[in-house]
C-alpha cells in the first residue's frame, strides 16, 4: 500500500492540535502566541524530513531514481549516459590550385555558428576543397542540410571566403535525458546480452548518441544480414527525425559499400561489438505519410486541432514499426484521451507508402522499410 505523505497544511494542523491538547484550560494558538509560532515551525521541519526521506526511497530503485543515483543502477548493467556529442561533415570551398585550408581554421555556418576544420585540407586540380569540419559545441545545433551555406571565419590565401556543405553535417546530439536513460537501462534489465540477439542489436543502436528507436530486421538483405532501422527523433528533428546520410555498412566492413552521415555513425558503433559473420546494415526508414479525414470537430478551436495532432504523433511515436502493422485503435485511444475532442470520428486514412485495411480507416499497414507519419489532418 503505498504511503499517503501528509501535506504541510495538515501538518500544521497536527502540531497545532497536538499542542492545545497538551495545555488544557488554555487557548495556546492565541494570534501573538510564542507557541502558535513553534507549531508551524515544527510542521516545516517535519515536511521537510518527509521530503528528504520521499527522495531517498524513489533513488533506492531504478524505477524512479534520477540524476546520478540513476547512473549508478545503470552503470551496474554496463549502459552509461549518452554525452552531448558535436556534429561533423565536410564543406566545399572554391580557389587556386594548391592553396591549403589548415587543420583548425574557424568556419562559420550563415547563422553564425562556428566549426573549424579538423584536417588540412588543399584545393584540387579542378579548383576545388572539400574540408573535413566539426561543431565547436556539441548538441543538434551544429546539425545542417547539404547545401547549407558557410564561410571562412579568416582568410586563407588563396581560397574563396564563401562555401557550402558538401553534404548533410550530422552526429549533433544533446546530453541523454533522464527518461531516455531509464529506458534503456530497464531494456537491458529485461534483456540480458545474448552475444547478437535482435534485442543486443536494438541496444547497442540505442547506445549511439542522437538515436531514440531502433528496430532489427534479421535477414533483410539477405542470409547472414541485420538490416537495422533507427531514429533521431531530437538530433534530426528539422528533417521528421529521419537519419541524414546513405544507407550502408561499417566503413571496416568489406563486403559491401560503406554508409555515410548518421548511418555510418550507427553501423560504425555496432561493427565493433556485433559477431563476426553476419553483414550489418544501418538504415533510416522511409516515411509512410499519413492523411487523416475526422468528422465531427470542424468547429472546433486550433488549440484543440493542434492537440489531437499531437496526440496522434505520441501514438505513432509509440507503436509505430517500420513495415509494421499499426492499430487504428491505438491512435483512436490517444485521441479520446484528449480533453474536448468526445465526438471525433475517423473517416479516413490515406497512406503514401502503405495500406489501410479493412476499410478507410482500418489499420495501418506500412510498407517494408516504411515508418508511419502524420502528414496532416482534414477536418470534415
Amino acid at each position: 500500500m503505498t504511503f499517503a505523505r501528509p501535506t504541510l497544511d495538515e501538518l500544521r494542523k497536527q502540531t497545532q492540535t497536538d499542542l492545545q491538547s497538551a495545555l488544557p484550560g488554555a487557548d495556546a494558538l492565541l494570534r501573538y502566541s510564542n507557541l502558535a509560532i513553534l507549531a508551524n515551525i515544527l510542521a516545516g521541519l517535519a515536511t521537510g524530513h518527509y521530503g528528504y526521506l520521499d527522495y531517498i526511497a524513489r533513488q533506492a530503485t531504478p524505477f524512479t531514481a534520477i540524476g546520478e543515483m540513476l547512473e549508478g543502477w545503470a552503470g551496474l548493467k554496463g549502459v552509461t549516459r549518452k554525452p552531448a556529442t558535436a556534429a561533423a561533415g565536410t564543406v566545399a570551398f572554391t580557389g587556386t590550385v594548391g592553396a591549403t585550408i589548415p587543420a583548425g581554421t574557424s568556419v562559420l555556418r550563415s547563422d553564425g555558428f562556428a566549426y573549424t576544420t579538423t584536417a588540412e585540407a588543399s584545393v584540387g586540380a579542378g579548383g576545388s576543397v572539400t574540408a573535413p569540419v566539426a561543431s565547436i559545441a556539441a548538441g543538434t545545433t551544429g546539425n545542417a542540410a547539404g547545401g547549407a551555406a558557410f564561410a571562412l571565419g579568416s582568410g586563407v590565401a588563396g581560397v574563396s571566403a564563401a562555401g557550402a556543405a558538401a553534404g548533410p553535417i550530422t552526429g549533433g546530439a544533446a546530453v541523454e535525458s533522464d527518461d531516455s536513460l531509464r529506458s534503456r537501462m530497464l531494456l537491458a534489465y529485461a534483456n540480458p546480452p545474448q552475444g547478437g540477439s535482435a534485442s543486443d542489436y536494438r541496444q547497442w543502436a540505442l547506445a549511439v548518441p542522437g538515436v531514440t528507436r531502433a528496430w532489427v530486421a534479421p535477414g533483410g538483405m539477405g542470409p547472414s544480414t541485420v538490416v537495422l532501422y533507427f531514429m533521431m527523433d531530437d538530433a534530426q528533428a528539422s528533417h521528421g527525425g529521419y537519419p541524414q546520410g546513405t544507407n550502408g555498412v561499417a566503413a571496416a566492413e568489406a563486403r559491401d559499400i560503406a554508409a555515410a552521415g548518421d548511418q555510418l555513425t550507427v553501423a560504425n558503433a555496432i561493427f565493433v561489438r556485433q559477431p563476426v559473420t553476419p553483414i550489418i546494415y544501418a538504415v533510416s526508414p522511409r516515411p509512410n505519410s499519413l492523411t487523416f479525414t475526422i468528422a465531427g470537430l470542424a468547429g472546433a478551436s486550433a488549440t484543440l486541432k493542434a492537440a489531437i495532432a499531437s496526440a496522434i504523433t505520441a501514438a505513432l511515436l509509440a507503436s509505430a514499426v517500420p513495415g509494421g502493422v499499426t492499430n487504428m485503435s491505438a491512435i483512436e485511444a490517444a485521441i479520446a484521451a484528449v480533453n474536448g475532442s468526445a465526438g471525433f470520428v475517423i473517416t479516413n486514412v490515406d497512406a503514401s507508402a502503405g495500406t489501410v485495411t479493412p476499410g478507410a480507416a482500418g489499420n495501418i499497414v506500412s510498407n517494408a522499410g516504411c515508418l508511419p507519419a502524420l502528414a496532416s489532418i482534414t477536418w470534415a
